[in-house]
């Protein structure tokens, strides 16, 4: 089933809903919420900073500059919902271009979800991916404004990515949340990289029976 993007009673933005799959996956709801609290804190900056500078945030539709970086920070419990989508959501043209992908990739390569300059996994994508914004011009080729031009990168709310990893300790076997800061130190240090990372299982995962892709 499609997903809903839904504006929740606490002034969340965009909470995306998959009624039948969050039924089914318990841990999908968590990471839903979390992406909410994150573009939300999101927004919250971009308003601010939108506000202060007098314009607008220079990232558009097909920019995909920062698809090609070598660095694209990915957790743990972000995986587990890239696996999901990939190989449960997508439609079977983009499905058949990243399993292509996926196969092929080599060092330098493009993000594999990347797909006619989109992102074929975007209500999935990760924290970094969302949180990466850029003012006064959108990124020249191979340019990382991380480090040409700090200043024009959007600093996000760090208080709203730690809301979000608070909620989803359950995925990382914290059930005691009486010290909920160094639990989420702890998540923060399984950073790994999504250029990096070794996708040939989800390829696997891709290729079998689609009666057979579902992601625990």
């Amino acid at each position: 089933m499609a997903a809903k993007a839904k504006r929740t009673g606490n002034s969340l933005s965009r909470r995306l809903r998959f009624p039948a799959e969050e039924k089914r996956l318990p841990w999908l709801p968590l990471l839903l919420d979390g992406y909410a609290v994150i573009d939300t804190g999101i927004d919250v900056a971009m308003r601010r900073e939108e506000k202060q500078r007098g314009s607008t945030i220079a990232c558009r539709q097909g920019c995909d500059v920062c698809c090609r970086q070598k660095d694209i920070p990915v957790y743990p419990h972000e995986l587990v919902g890239i696996y999901w989508y990939a190989s449960e959501q997508l439609g079977s043209g983009i499905r058949e271009v990243v399993k292509q992908q996926l196969a092929g990739r080599q060092l330098g390569s493009p993000c594999p979800f990347l797909v006619d300059h989109a992102c074929a996994i975007h209500p999935l994508r990760p924290a970094s991916c969302r949180q990466f914004n850029v003012f006064t011009t959108p990124c020249a080729e191979g340019e990382d404004p991380y480090y040409s031009r700090r200043q024009d990168v959007l600093e996000p709310l760090e208080d709203y990515l730690d809301r979000a990893f608070a909620g989803v300790l359950t995925f990382y076997g914290v059930k005691d949340k009486a010290d909920q800061a160094r639990a989420v130190r702890t998540i923060r240090r399984q950073m790994l990289n999504l250029q990096s990372y070794d996708w040939s299982k989800l390829l696997a995962v891709m290729e079998r029976p689609a009666a057979e892709h579902s992601v625990t």
